[in-house]
């Protein structure tokens, strides 16, 4: 049976959660390729997987991010398909079959992912999604999104969780990166990860490159992905979140430079960066307190 899938993960310190994601990908029946990419683990979580039948492991001496590594993965996978996963996503044996349906179903299907969810079964927000706009994001940040009901298509939310379930794939504007099913023809059409990100919103460009080129994106509900979101960075929120901002500048002034004059750039630009403050300054305020209270217990 030939390989029909290539499934590449990026691991940066997942833990157990890592065997847990290899083990449901050895438990699938169709043949699968995995190619796990090792950004510099420091925990120990490739121990469990080492020698394990069918995996093949490159170990980068830094790490070069997610987008980079997603690359060196693509680069020496095989098959027509390529699944990039993070490693703490897992599911049920049906539900890669359930992806790769719905992408053969159509010629002009580019990539496809699934219904992302909590331990618990709820849905996670970001597996499906419209594209969020500099005025998008902004309507979401300062909780705009109350007026969506009057104004719809000015108080818009580009999550789209919180709508209905559909009962089929639905074409949409943008996926997750934590599951993302890709054909190889329509990668070779597109180009590969833009590495100037380093973690956060390369996903979202991948899918603005897709679209631009006539790649349709599905997100497909039957196939559902349980996603221990942000363990991977759970020990690090500042520098996540320094990545995080810092892409959506770049992911803004790349896509939405030509509809936003340099002054409104720049005041999007100064508005990322703020926020970015916000952020910061309540990660190292709840550090601290953890400090406190662990120094007076």
């Amino acid at each position: 049976m030939s390989t029909v899938i290539s499934a590449i993960i990026v691991n940066y310190n997942a833990g157990e959660l890592l065997h847990n994601c290899v083990d449901s990908l050895l438990k699938c029946p169709q043949e699968i390729e995995i190619i796990l990419i090792d950004n510099a683990s420091t925990d120990g979580s490739l121990d469990a997987v080492q020698g394990l039948s069918g995996v093949q492991i490159i170990k980068n001496p830094v790490n070069v991010g997610f987008a980079a590594a997603c690359n060196i993965g693509a680069r020496v996978a095989s098959a027509p398909y390529l699944l990039f996963l993070n490693p703490d996503c897992f599911f049920k044996p049906g539900t890669l079959l359930s992806l790769l349906e719905a992408m053969s179903g159509d010629e002009s299907v580019g990539m496809a992912g699934g219904l992302l969810t909590n331990s618990d079964g709820t849905e996670q927000a970001g597996g499906r999604r419209a594209v969020p706009t500099p005025w998008r994001s902004f309507v979401r940040a300062f909780g705009l999104v109350r007026f969506s009901d009057c104004w719809p298509r000015l108080f818009f939310d580009f999550y789209l969780h919180k709508q209905p379930l559909p009962d089929h794939a639905i074409e949409v504007e943008a996926i997750s990166g934590a599951c993302m099913m890709v054909k190889r023809e329509a990668m070779q059409d597109v180009g590969e990860w833009d590495e100037g990100y380093f973690l956060h919103c390369e996903d979202l460009d991948w899918c603005m490159r897709f679209r631009q080129k006539g790649w349709k994106i599905l997100f497909v509900p039957s196939a559902q992905i349980i996603h221990a979101l942000g363990v991977c960075g759970r020990g690090r929120p500042v520098f996540v979140e320094w990545h995080k901002h810092k892409g959506m500048i770049r992911f803004y002034q790349k896509f939405f430079r030509h509809q936003y004059p340099g002054a409104m750039m720049g005041l999007v630009t100064v508005g990322v960066w703020l926020r970015f403050g916000l952020v910061a300054i309540y990660y190292s305020a709840k550090r601290a307190g953890r400090a406190l209270g662990i120094g007076h217990g």
